[in-house]
């Protein structure tokens, strides 16, 4: 993969070449951002509720059910038939938000709880992707 990066402060009003510090990357998107390309997926976010740790509506989680989940861990779940993308607070069996608008959620005896995977990447499409809308 080519690179061409871009440096940019406050109070420059414009770029350095691009050309002037050109270089390529010995690595793959898929080694960059998948660890156990086995036990990995790759869903859709959906919502605002996780907007506050820098996840927001349609930004790609990528899933590894490799990882041993950790307290505060973000993970998606299946909570009684739904998937979730929460934060994980396994002291207190809370599922919560990373947004003062949604309250957290008690994972009570009686419930059904899965837990899929720990989110361990999000990514932002800045564009529609034509993968992703079905095209």
């Amino acid at each position: 993969m080519n690179v061409i990066p871009i440096l940019a402060s406050a109070g420059i009003t414009g770029f350095e070449s691009p050309a002037s510090d050109y270089h390529q990357l010995p690595l793959s998107l898929d080694e960059l951002l998948i660890d156990h390309p086995s036990a990995t997926f790759i869903g859709q976010a959906s919502g605002d509720s996780m907007q506050n740790i820098g996840i927001f509506d349609k930004d790609i989680l990528i899933v590894d059910r490799h990882v041993t989940v950790k307290n505060q861990d973000v993970i998606v779940a299946n909570y009684n038939g739904n998937f979730v993308c929460k934060l994980i607070d396994t002291q207190r069996r809370l599922l919560l938000s990373a947004n003062d608008n949604y309250h957290s959620v008690v994972i009570h005896e009686h419930d059904s709880f899965n837990i899929e995977g720990v989110v361990v990447r999000s990514i932002r499409c800045h564009r529609t992707s034509p993968v992703l809308a079905g095209k």
